[in-house]
């Protein structure tokens, strides 16, 4: 276990698989206490339970994130748990391959509210937090797979935007914000958090 990351508080949102999982578990091993979130306790849990055999801190926030209750819920429940959030990760999002034209109305709502609202409303929540302890590092993790739907990448894409425009918004508050679109954005979230 390293300590660079040591007395750090990082919620990794969609922690139970894919780059939100590798990221969590980096986080981690370099010392940091992690918030792992996912909808699905049959995903993060196990993550969890790797993070912690290994001798790290980690604890799975079961919430969906496209619900500002549950967004609420966690946050708070991380802060109860850690006393802060120094680091945000947003990971989560729902990727369907169906291609436009068949794409039923609840599935493009689900998208959309995982992918984008669901990742406003975290910052939201979590730059809150940032401000109020007086800094924090929000990154927003936007692969867009050459052959994603194009629902995906018009729920994902505008989050590259806006990331730099929260930047300007929030860094008054010493909160920084930027996003990473690297296929393996592992070394990028690293080197940019640091």
């Amino acid at each position: 276990m390293g300590t660079f990351y040591t007395e750090k508080v990082v919620l990794v949102t969609g922690a139970g698989r894919g780059a939100g999982k590798l990221l969590a578990q980096a986080f981690a091993a370099q010392g940091a206490s992690v918030a792992a979130n996912d909808i699905s306790p049959i995903n993060v849990e196990p993550v969890v339970d790797a993070i912690t055999a290994a001798g790290g801190r980690a604890r799975a926030y079961l919430h969906d994130i496209a619900k500002k209750v549950d967004v609420q819920v966690m946050v708070n429940n991380i802060s109860d748990d850690f006393g802060r959030i120094d680091i945000l990760i947003n990971c989560a999002n729902v990727l369907l391959p169906t291609p436009i034209l068949e794409v039923d109305e609840w599935d493009l709502h689900r998208v959309f509210e995982v992918n984008s609202i669901g990742t406003i409303l975290v910052m939201q929540s979590v730059g809150r937090v940032m401000r109020a302890q007086g800094g924090g590092i929000i990154v927003n993790v936007v692969k867009i797979p050459a052959n994603a739907p194009a629902s995906f990448i018009a729920s994902r894409a505008g989050l590259l935007a806006m990331s730099a425009s929260l930047n300007t918004e929030l860094s008054k508050f010493g909160v920084r914000v930027f996003a990473v679109s690297d296929e393996n954005p592992l070394e990028a979230v690293l080197a940019g958090c640091r």
